[in-house]
């Protein structure tokens, strides 16, 4: 059996689409899948090394290693009419030059805000520490993402939603690009495409039976997420677009990936459908 290294953040949305992989409910067609579950800018650093076979990314990340991995279209989540929210203390008012805390250098949200906010002084922590470096006075804001969005303190506020800073940018209605899967080259073209389907498949199971899954992951102590907010964020970022993604998600990468170009943070404008797996190959291949 080949081996395949599956790395993921250890939020609901990712452990939620993975973990019906991991108990079973769809066939492992030759493959033996070890996870391993980092937070999202340790994940980032790590697809710069070409570290492991299937990876979580940052969408913003991508064109920095496109060269080491392809794009999967499934194991997406993209923010539609939401997403990461700059919050600060009530009443605060923030200069040009505020001190933020960011959760990582390749997130997207962290590309984003730079673009919009060129002055402000950055400091980036793990997502978790954002929302209490406010709370105690080290920044005067912080950018929070995953289930942070969903609950915090009564003390802060939302200075801005970093869907509106897309809006902005993107110039039309697209849903924001937030993150994604890679999968790297050297592994042969028809095994990355069986990988690809399996973790469609177990991306379509998990949103079929989502409260036996769920069940099963807090059993496992796998979640942070409580029962009552579960639904609502699994909702948000693990939805049936999750699955694979259609003509609406890949349009907003291009205008994603055209934007990062046009503030000469990739050296060239890449289209998403020339770093997606052929799916036409096996076609081919069996003719």
């Amino acid at each position: 059996m080949r081996k395949i290294h599956v790395a993921h953040s250890p939020d609901a949305d990712d452990i939620f689409m993975y973990y019906a992989m991991a108990f079973g409910w769809v066939g492992s067609e030759g493959f033996r899948f070890e996870n391993e579950a980092l937070d999202i800018e340790t994940l980032n650093q790590k697809a710069l090394q070409g570290f492991y076979d299937v990876s979580a990314i940052s969408f913003a990340l991508y064109p920095h290693v496109r060269s080491e991995y392809a794009l999967l279209r499934t194991g997406v989540s993209f923010g539609e009419g939401y997403g990461p929210k700059l919050i600060k203390k009530r009443d605060t008012k923030l200069k040009r030059n505020f001190k933020v805390a960011l959760s990582g250098r390749y997130t997207t949200n962290a590309m984003l805000f730079r673009i919009a906010y060129p002055e402000a002084r950055i400091t980036y922590k793990n997502f978790l520490e954002i929302e209490g470096a406010v709370l105690s006075g080290e920044v005067d804001a912080g950018v929070l993402i995953h289930e942070s969005i969903l609950r915090f303190d009564e003390s802060l506020v939302v200075e801005r939603e970093i869907w509106e800073v897309w809006q902005e940018l993107a110039k039309e209605s697209l849903p924001l690009p937030l993150g994604g899967m890679g999968i790297r080259r050297s592994i042969p073209l028809h095994a990355a495409l069986k990988v690809e389907d399996l973790l469609m498949q177990a991306v379509a199971v998990a949103r079929k039976n989502p409260k036996r899954l769920s069940q099963m992951l807090h059993e496992r102590e796998l979640l942070r997420v409580k029962d009552e907010e579960l639904e609502r964020y699994l909702n948000l970022y693990a939805n049936e677009r999750s699955i694979s993604m259609d003509e609406e998600q890949l349009k907003a990468l291009d205008r994603l990936f055209a934007i990062g170009y046009e503030h000469q943070i990739y050296d060239e404008r890449i289209k998403v459908e020339d770093f997606l797996l052929p799916k036409e190959y096996e076609e081919l291949r069996r003719s």
